[in-house]
């Protein structure tokens, strides 16, 4: 076999390029939808929980009870820009960076569970 004999022979194996598929936008639409949902369902929520939880840190005030991001419950004693000075318990008080509050606890402490 010769050169142009095989290049025959494969050109005959490989079908031609034929533009059969659907366009580009309307093969875009699965992966639009699944970034709305991603944004809808996902994002969107974070970024308001995200918010609220900033709002609630910025509105410290002292008396507040807030739990650390360890774990731990207190009472808050003192208001810096950047610290907050906590009392756990008795005689027991902690500086703790405000960035790392996990939550701010209703006055009244938690709602009983079976209300």
């Amino acid at each position: 076999m010769n050169g142009s004999a095989l290049l025959t022979l494969l050109a005959a194996a490989v079908p031609a390029a034929t533009d059969n598929g659907p366009p580009i936008y309307i093969a875009a639409i699965p992966y639009v939808g699944m970034a709305a949902v991603l944004y809808f369902l996902i994002l969107r929520p974070q970024m308001r929980r995200q918010k609220e939880q900033q709002a609630k840190i910025a509105g410290l005030k002292k008396g507040d009870q807030v739990v650390t991001g360890g774990g731990l419950i207190g009472k808050v004693i003192k208001v810096d820009d950047t610290t907050v000075d906590l009392e756990l318990g008795p005689n027991v008080r902690v500086r703790a960076v405000r960035a790392t509050l996990g939550d701010v606890l209703p006055p009244g402490g938690s709602a009983p569970a079976n209300d």
